[in-house]
């Protein structure tokens, strides 16, 4: 099965668990299709994974957290693969150095295959016998933890491949070109919202991760936001004006990242024969002025709203607005793997910088054990984003959900949306 026939992720809420992560587990396997054996143990930076480990640590996460501890009598397919494909989890015991997973030539990859249909064999066995130690209901909350927890890392496998490939001279593809007709993009307008004392968070409705709970009150100025994303086009005006040279727009510590990595342009752009190119998933193309922005750091986005005269949102800005809107765009499953934008969507494309720290909303208390250390840890230095991308799945979105990223990083489907005061 191919990544173009493979049954999308159902977003139902009504999906049983079971089903879900049959959906989950194929979408993931699909996207390593395009791939082959030498691609897979390809980890360009500290920062990405290789795709064979991402198929082998989302088998771990369920191993380790619903089948060792609350199905009797499972025995894994390799106890070392605990330490092999933990991540960050200190709880859960020692782990593999992260900088070093591209350096695992073993296991191969036909027995991290082995790995994974171990594990849903006896995570779906388990199910049909009812032999789980803990209530139906609590494995089948943890089963949909562990799908989206998956469904993450199904983002990543294609962005770090973007970026490992971007190392070679030949400039391969990933998938087949699908992009639209280069098309003319009109001035953004604005929306504009009225503000006042909202609530934020997620309602308890669903699944959501504990980083977007509780739901909580925030005062709201009125405020106003762009009806489109930043396009290349317009990074480009901000380029050709002195964006990248004109320090009095960066904030201290990102012109001094700028200027100790000589940024001038967005990751993956280079300039040929008198016109920009980009490098994408489908290869090497030609700069689409009337698409959005993509992979600028939160240091860019900031420098570009100033320079423009506007700022970036707050999250809360966001999530107010996005509230009250359908969740329409271009996600994973369109599988065209670039933002193609045209659309006033607030979702999709890219995922939007905001000005918000990613830190813990009132009364956020992380769950007990190594689960706890999935988001709280991560509070600090890190900045939100919001509205998922190209390759981030449908079925993950809803208005309360928050990634984050360090203000620096760039290899993720990263870019803006202005906001302003009214």
């Amino acid at each position: 099965m191919t990544l173009l026939d493979t049954p999308l992720v159902t977003d139902d809420p009504g999906l049983p668990a079971s089903d879900f992560f049959d959906q989950v587990r194929a979408r993931t396997l699909a996207l390593t299709d395009p791939l082959t054996p030498e691609d897979m143990g390809l980890q360009s930076m500290e920062d990405a994974s290789p795709p064979k480990w991402h198929l082998a640590h989302t088998t771990w996460f369920f191993e380790e957290f619903i089948l060792k501890p609350y199905l009797p009598g499972y025995q894994s397919a390799d106890d070392r693969f605990a330490v092999l494909f933990n991540s960050y989890y200190v709880q859960a015991g020692p782990r593999h150095t992260r900088s070093k997973r591209g350096l695992l030539s073993r296991p191969s990859v036909p027995e991290v295959l082995s790995y994974r249909a171990h594990v849903e064999e006896a995570l779906q066995d388990g199910l049909a016998r009812q032999a789980f130690s803990k209530s139906v209901l609590e494995i089948e909350d943890l089963i949909t933890l562990g799908c989206h927890h998956e469904m993450q890392h199904q983002e990543l496998l294609v962005t770090d491949f973007l970026h490992a490939l971007s190392f070679n001279p030949l400039l391969p593809a990933y998938a087949p070109a699908k992009l639209a007709p280069v098309a003319a993009v009109a001035e953004h307008g604005w929306t504009c919202h009225d503000g006042g004392l909202i609530e934020i968070g997620h309602s308890g409705q669903g699944f959501a991760y504990d980083c977007e709970g509780p739901r909580h009150k925030v005062w709201l100025n009125p405020y106003k936001l762009a009806d489109r994303l930043v396009t290349n086009g317009d990074w480009l005006a901000f380029m050709e004006d002195g964006g990248y040279e004109n320090q009095a727009l960066w904030l201290m510590e990102g012109w001094a990242v700028r200027e100790k990595n000589d940024w001038d342009c967005p990751l993956y752009w280079w300039q040929q024969d008198g016109e920009w190119w980009s490098f994408s998933l489908q290869g090497p193309r030609p700069v689409d002025l009337s698409a959005p922005a993509v992979h600028v750091s939160y240091y860019e986005a900031d420098a570009y709203a100033r320079w423009a005269g506007h700022r970036l949102p707050t999250e809360a800005e966001w999530e107010h607005a996005a509230s009250r809107t359908a969740i329409t765009g271009n996600f994973l499953e369109n599988n065209t793997f670039a933002p193609v934008g045209r659309t006033n969507s607030l979702w999709g494309d890219v995922w939007q910088w905001t000005s918000s720290a990613f830190s813990p909303y009132p009364g956020f208390r992380p769950p007990d054990g190594a689960i706890g250390e999935y988001n709280g840890k991560f509070m600090v230095n890190q900045m939100v984003l919001r509205g998922g991308s190209c390759a981030t799945p449908k079925a993950q979105m809803r208005a309360s959900y928050r990634t984050f990223f360090y203000p620096h990083q760039r290899w993720q489907m990263l870019g803006l949306r202005l906001a302003g005061d009214r």
